[in-house]
């Protein structure tokens, strides 16, 4: 359900507060899907909610699916060598583990993968650098176009996820911002956002009884990028201002992929 201001219940009404995810991409509709099927949620997106990087994402998604001719162990093995000695085993194990059946999902969702009736899960799947099996399904080259225009219906049909577009967060609201007497024993946590309305030109308080972020890179901290404009690193940012570690900031992707 997309709308121009959040609905949110009223202070007593503390179960039904919604689960605020910042980001519309793949990553925060996917949150927002899964999500839903038990409680409120709302997706806020600085821009239109079709202008996230991964509808920019071209080739495709790798994934474990043809168990006769590829392992989990060949994909994992494949990721270190392309890592030269930085990549952590056991991420890399849990990613390749999880990665058909994140694709099955997709393929549940509608997502029009390109088809081979004679291929695993019935998907044409190619072989890009780096990998010594075919292993990559997509979408013709416009995969990322194609899985979050699917996605992002989903999400506007569903009934309890609210769409938010122009909104922009600010800072996240932590303990902080409270009363420092009788916050400074307690563990730090999150009660939601300060965001702008853009349309209105106004900052507005967003509780939430949990926030994901769900924001992208910062690859548009370079002024030539293949990154869109919305890739500042807001998410991180918020994060680090709320006290939570960040790590890896040397990488920056300059393609966007999903």
């Amino acid at each position: 359900m997309a709308s121009s201001k959040p609905s949110i219940p009223s202070a007593n009404a503390k179960a039904e507060l919604p689960v605020l995810i910042i980001g519309a991409g793949l990553a925060g509709l996917t949150v927002a899907l899964h999500m839903a099927k038990t409680q409120p949620v709302i997706v806020m997106a600085k821009r239109g909610l079709g202008e996230a990087a991964t509808a920019w994402a071209q080739g495709g998604i790798v994934g474990v699916v043809d168990k006769e001719l590829d392992s989990i162990d060949a994909h994992v093995a494949d990721t270190l060598d392309a890592g030269a000695g930085l990549v952590v085993e056991a991420t890399a194990r849990y990613i390749a583990e999880e990665s058909a059946e994140a694709i099955r999902w997709l393929v549940e969702q509608g997502v029009p993968f390109t088809a081979d009736e004679a291929g695993p899960m019935g998907l044409h799947l190619t072989r890009e650098g780096g990998h010594s099996q075919r292993r990559i399904a997509h979408v013709a080259d416009a995969t990322g176009k194609a899985i979050h225009e699917v996605l992002l219906d989903k999400a506007r049909s569903h009934p309890n996820i609210q769409l938010l577009e122009h909104w922009i967060a600010l800072d996240l609201i932590t303990n902080r911002h409270l009363d420092a007497k009788t916050q400074r024993s307690k563990p730090n946590r999150c009660y939601g956002v300060y965001a702008l309305d853009i349309n209105n030109n106004r900052v507005e308080t967003i509780e939430a009884k949990s926030v994901v972020l769900a924001t992208g890179g910062v690859g548009k901290v370079y002024r030539y990028t293949s990154n869109p404009d919305t890739a500042t690193g807001d998410g991180i940012a918020m994060a680090w201002r709320a006290g939570c570690r960040v790590g890896n900031m040397e990488f920056i992707q300059f393609h966007p992929t999903c």
